[in-house]
């Protein structure tokens, strides 16, 4: 059950350059046009979600035993390949019920249907055009978008009918906002507008030192008073997690609780999702699979760079 959250709806975006850096290996990273931050402000509520273990496939095929073992990491979009193959995640295969037992309750994935399967498939599938692909992820983005908005707190209303009646329904408490990890984070964003029209999003970008190859936040923009918001932190593809959690330092920087961060993930590996949980056990990750095998080619081919 994803924590309630409360906080009040505030003021403007701003600009502020952070450059630190800890976390090695961020997940893969290409820099965009960097896009203000846009002015409004949404209220949203509350729900709950059980976790479904059956999500978690894992059955990979056997020559990639030896490579999912403890320490490996990921490269996805800047390892200089094509980007249209799955890699293999930096982890041992967990079962449903180990990932149950070692990510827990924070873990939370949207009910499998035959429909998400097929959008999942698409863009797994190295064939599908781009046209496919996009159709199908900005499907699949928009189904995550909706849970996660249902993860945050509504309250009580009374409204009039046309016909007079008084009805008794909800409506969103104000105080939320998105914020995307660049570049492939930015493809969720357009989901969110289409649910909340005036929400704020802020963005922050982290790529891998060249010299260093540690993660290095290069760019980070929130609303000035992000600190008293609900945070729907967007980023596509979990497989190491190290972007993710050097994300949610600069967030934690900026006086934001992990306890009101909710992650919207398309595809996590187990080790990325354990690696974020248990650095920041409050934190909330909704997703639709988690597999050992992600699909790291997911922003190259979005943004036509694959």
């Amino acid at each position: 059950m994803a924590t309630e959250l409360r906080c009040p709806d505030s003021m403007l975006c701003h600009n502020q350059q952070v450059n630190s850096s800890s976390t090695q290996n961020p997940e893969p990273q290409q820099s965009g046009d960097l896009i203000p931050a846009h002015a409004g402000g949404n209220s949203d509520s509350a729900a709950k979600l059980t976790l479904l273990s059956g999500h978690a496939n894992s059955s990979v095929p056997a020559e990639w035993d030896s490579q999912v073992s403890g320490g490996a990491t990921l490269n996805s979009e800047n390892n200089g390949g094509t980007g249209n193959y799955d890699a293999p995640a930096s982890d041992s295969l967990l079962g449903d019920c180990e990932i149950s037992r070692q990510i827990g309750a924070q873990l939370k994935l949207l009910p499998m249907n035959d429909q998400i399967r097929e959008l999942q498939t698409i863009i797994r599938d190295k064939t599908a055009s781009r046209g496919d692909f996009m159709f199908s992820a900005d499907r699949l983005i928009r189904l995550v978008v909706e849970e996660g908005l249902n993860q945050l707190p509504y309250k009580e209303c009374m409204v009039t009918t046309p016909t007079g009646y008084k009805y008794e329904g909800v409506k969103f408490e104000k105080g939320n906002c998105g914020v995307s990890i660049m570049r492939s984070g930015e493809a969720m964003e357009q989901g969110l507008r289409d649910c909340c029209r005036s929400i704020r999003i802020g963005k922050i970008l982290i790529q891998s030192d060249e010299e260093t190859q540690r993660a290095k936040v290069y760019y980070a923009k929130f609303p000035p008073d992000i600190y008293r918001r609900k945070v729907l932190l967007m980023y596509p593809i979990l497989s190491t997690g190290n972007t993710v959690i050097e994300a949610v330092k600069v967030l934690i920087e900026h006086g934001v609780q992990p306890s009101v961060i909710i992650l919207l993930s398309l595809f996590s590996t187990p080790h990325g999702a354990k690696s974020i949980i248990q650095e920041f056990p409050e934190i909330t990750i909704l997703t639709t699979e988690v597999h050992p095998v992600a699909p790291t080619h997911f922003g190259q081919k979005y943004f036509g760079t694959d």
